[in-house]
């Protein structure tokens, strides 16, 4: 019997809540273009909700940080062993990574191994370490990119790569300022803070309190300020005063606020598609940071700079994030007016366009059905 009278039989992996995500949307897409299609998965609740049979489940796997990762090391090489074995059993068509590389460039070797081709979907972040370790993708058969510049690096470097747009381009536009607020039950007419410190309990639990005191500090300088902290449910916020937290999608929390304080990595694109201007920071483990700083070679962290190819908006990491100094760097974003909120809105227009248009999980799905085809 031919393939397409069968349809192909795809893996799909993705091993933390943004990436099941992001391959939930690519395999929904898939189901259109390939409807004959088995898709087996290591993922999580949305892979299973777009129909993926799920083998192994993500949720012990999903981790921040160099020391953090140590603890799961013998779980993933356990999941290695038993995703190698499904390679030689099932005879996939194409093995689809999503993200997560520590686990996935090995689970690429393997597929290669057994004669399955890889599409590798949001490429490591190997351009922020340096070039020397590339080589490793070179096991994959297609990289589908989702940073502008990521094309040209990986190119350059022989890897096959094609630049799909960023995901959160197909993310619903951010209702309006006055309806978010009402929504949260905000003052239209006082200005807000929105407080991101992230959604993984690790990042609040780091994040929190130089959040929560700058948020006092700008308070003590604009009384009338309304501060709101985009929550995550199985997070901690300690002593959050006055503070509105908000749990759930975060959206209305980017549509009301004034000025932000962010965590760095995808919350900062978040922020540039709802035009909000904003402050980075970032706190890690200190030997994660420590091993971080030292192998980083790129000048900025926070994406919005990446992609602008300048600093937007200003970052303070590890010791540097103080509340003193996010409150200093915060307070002028308050005022829509200030030449500093002016400059950021400039970048973050920037930033808008150069990532792509809508339709990133389609033209992820065109290149899985081209690689099958």
């Amino acid at each position: 019997m031919s393939l397409a009278a069968h349809g192909p039989r795809i893996y799909v992996s993705a091993g933390e809540p943004s990436g099941d995500a992001h391959a939930a949307a690519v395999v929904t897409a898939l189901k259109r273009l390939l409807p004959a299609a088995t898709v087996e998965a290591f993922g999580g609740p949305e892979l299973e909700a777009a129909g993926a049979a799920i083998l192994d489940r993500m949720e012990p796997f999903s981790v921040v940080g160099f020391v953090e990762a140590v603890g799961k090391i013998p779980a993933h090489y356990r999941l290695l062993a038993r995703v190698r074995a499904a390679f030689r059993v099932n005879r996939y068509d194409l093995a689809i990574l999503v993200d997560y590389p520590g686990y996935h460039l090995r689970a690429a070797a393997a597929a290669h191994a057994l004669g399955i081709p890889v599409l590798y979907y949001i490429a490591p972040q190997m351009w922020a370490w340096g070039g020397g370790r590339v080589g490793k993708l070179a096991v994959v058969r297609r990289l589908a990119v989702i940073l502008p510049f990521e094309a040209e690096f990986f190119g350059a470097r022989g890897v096959p790569a094609t630049f799909v747009g960023h995901p959160l381009r197909d993310r619903p536009p951010p209702p309006s300022r006055a309806a978010a607020r009402r929504a949260l039950g905000l003052d239209p007419a006082r200005p807000v803070l929105g407080l991101f410190p992230g959604s993984r309990a690790q990042e609040v639990r780091r994040l929190w309190p130089p959040f929560r005191d700058a948020g006092l500090a700008a308070l003590a300088e604009r009384p009338n300020t309304q501060v709101v902290v985009a929550g995550a449910r199985h997070a901690q916020y300690h002593a959050p005063g006055s503070f509105r937290i908000h749990l759930g999608d975060p959206l209305p929390v980017f549509a009301a606020a004034d000025a932000g304080l962010c965590k760095s990595g995808t919350t900062t694109l978040e922020a540039a598609l709802a035009d909000l201007p904003m402050v980075i920071a970032y706190r890690l483990n200190p030997v994660s940071f420590a091993l971080a700083i030292r192998l980083l070679r790129v000048p900025y962290v926070g994406l919005v700079n990446l992609i602008a190819g300048r600093e937007v908006s200003p970052e303070f990491l590890q010791g540097a994030a103080t509340p003193r100094a996010l409150a200093e760097a915060v307070l002028p974003l308050l005022d829509s007016e200030s030449e500093a909120a002016r400059r950021q809105r400039e970048g973050l227009a920037l930033v808008r366009e150069r990532l792509g248009p809508p339709g990133a999980a389609e033209r992820v799905a065109a290149l899985a059905a081209e690689l099958v085809g």
